[in-house]
Order: C-alpha cells, then structure tokens, then sequence
C-alpha cells in the first residue's frame, strides 16, 4: 500500500499560525465575500464575478497603461512593449469571460435583472478611465460618473495629461518626424482630430520598417492592443444581444445600439487609415 504523500517530508511548510499564507497575501477573505447577490436566481453570481474579475483585469491594465506612457515619454521603448503585450494579453482574457458569461440566457438574466436597478457596466469608472487613456476622450462621458467625486478626479487627472497615443506622436516629433498640428497641442482635455501629416509620419515609418524598427514594433504594438480592444467591445454586444436582444440596458442606454455605435470610434485613426494607402 502507498503511504500518502506528505509534503513536510521534503519541508514544506504545513503550519502557518502567526505567519503569512496565501490568504492572508490576497486577502480572499475580502474577495472572496464580496458577492452578495440581491435575488434568489442561480445565474446573479455568474453574473456578478463576471464583472468583478473584469474589473480587477481592468485595474491591471490601467497600471500597464499608465507605466507604458511613461516608458514612452522617456525614450525607453523595449518595457513599453512589454507593458502593452500584456495589456493586449489583458483584453484577451477580458474577451475570454464573454465565453462564460453566455452560457446565461435571458430566461435566466430575467430572473435577477429587476434586481440590478439602474446599475450598468456602461457606469464603469476603470473603464473610462482606459478610453481616456488611451485617447477617445469624449467629455460627454465623465457625466455618468459625477455622483463619485473620487473617480471624476482621477478622471480628470488623465485627461489633463498626454494619452498613450499623445506619447507615441511627441515620440515620432523628437525623432524628426512631421506631426502638423500635434506638435503645438498643449491641451489635452479634448479629443485629438485625425491629422495627415500623422499619417504620413506612420506611413514613411511603414514603408521601411527596417529603418525605423522600434517606431514600427510601437505603431504594431498599439494596433494590436486596439485589435483586442475592438475584439472585447464586439463580443459586448454580441452577448448583450443575446440575453437581451434590443431591450434597453439597465443603465438607460439604448442597449445593443448604443454598443453598436461604440464599435465605431477608433483610438488611433492614422494606424489603421495608412494601412489602405501601403
């Protein structure tokens, strides 16, 4: 008979009074008790951690966002596009969720959604926070966010600084490269309009990649974080339309519409508008 395993043997340690565990670490006892479902219905805690893990993957991209900025406004390139695979990789798993999230019906959201009130992923701070940083800075959308004075602060905060794309056009400026009117911007509240000269700096980088190698990883890199961003908005609606079909969202949005038009805006136009002319 095989005696079972005991990891002590090989000295792992077995006993942690006084001493700090895996929980203690995490704080799973904070996490793991903050689903506190409103209805009877079997499906509201699926619900519920879907969008809690999808904020907590939310916070790690924002500080992967925040630090990419900054390695870019400082010339150091190669952490940068570490920073922003990982925010791709981020999206990815965000993307992921939807998965499991429409595995719901709407016969089984019907059950608990009355219990959401007005409450809506469209009122998420982190998320918005992610969009002005990454340059859609509509100023419309601080709005639904008033009544939290903390979260319209730092908001606010992004949106007086550069964005991520800002940093990547000052760092073609310093590198000779033509940005028409980008060059003056000082201020950076608003949205940015679609330059040609922007385009053309992108396009010369383009045309020989070889040359200007790290300007080409950066331009691939931000393509293919807005490529899994676009790719989590489209799955949004494809699961909202599901579950709900055009029913109006709990927010007061007009549901899969309103989602549609989000699929519209793009967070950096002259890389994606280049691509016809090459």
């Amino acid at each position: 008979m095989n005696t079972p395993y005991n990891p002590a043997s090989e000295g792992a340690q077995m006993s942690f009074e006084g001493r700090m565990s895996y929980a203690d670490y995490l704080h799973l006892e904070k996490i793991l008790n903050a689903q506190e479902p409103l209805s009877t219905a079997h499906d509201e805690l699926l619900f519920i951690i879907q969008h809690q893990t999808s904020e907590l993957w939310m916070k790690l991209a924002i500080h992967e966002i925040r630090s990419a900025k900054k390695a870019i406004g400082e010339d150091r390139l190669q952490p940068a596009f570490k920073m922003l695979t990982r925010v791709a990789r981020i999206f990815e798993q965000l993307n992921n969720a939807w998965d499991v999230l429409r595995t719901m019906t709407p016969s089984e959201y019907t059950e608990f959604r009355g219990a959401l009130g007005q409450s809506s992923g469209f009122q998420s701070g982190q998320y918005r926070a992610i969009e002005f940083m990454a340059g859609n800075r509509n100023l419309a959308m601080l709005k639904p966010h008033e009544h939290v004075p903390e979260v319209i602060e730092k908001l606010e905060a992004i949106l007086a600084e550069p964005s991520l794309y800002d940093e990547a056009l000052m760092l073609l400026a310093r590198n000779g490269f033509d940005i028409g009117a980008d060059a003056g911007r000082t201020e950076w509240r608003g949205t940015r309009a679609e330059n040609d000269a922007v385009r053309g700096a992108w396009r010369e980088i383009y045309r020989d990649p070889v040359h200007h190698w790290e300007l080409y990883e950066l331009a691939e890199k931000l393509v293919d974080f807005e490529d899994y961003f676009r790719r989590w908005r489209f799955n949004h609606v494809t699961t909202v339309e599901r579950i709900i079909g055009l029913k109006r969202g709990t927010g007061g949005t007009a549901g899969v519409s309103y989602l549609r038009k989000m699929l519209e805006v793009v967070l950096f136009p002259e890389l994606w508008n280049l691509r016809t002319e090459l």
